[in-house]
């Protein structure tokens, strides 16, 4: 069985941040930019064997939207 890795788009003070363990944070002025980012990279996961679920969060830190990548 695969563990679910998570993905996460939050807002920094001047940013958002795109966080994946194992990964070096990832940070953008947008928050669209960041999550197109985390969904490329959850794609490319999922090719790679990785189930994935990509967790979004509004300024508020609410979590506004999830989505999964099932492992292909």
């Amino acid at each position: 069985m695969t563990s679910l890795r998570i993905i996460l788009v939050s807002p920094l003070a001047d940013g958002w941040a795109v966080v994946c363990s194992g990964l070096e944070p990832l940070v953008f002025r947008s928050g669209a930019r960041a999550e197109a980012q985390a969904k490329r990279l959850a794609a490319c996961l999922a090719k790679l064997g990785r189930a994935v679920q990509v967790r979004i969060h509004d300024r508020a830190r609410n979590l506004v939207g999830t989505r999964l990548y099932p492992a292909t």
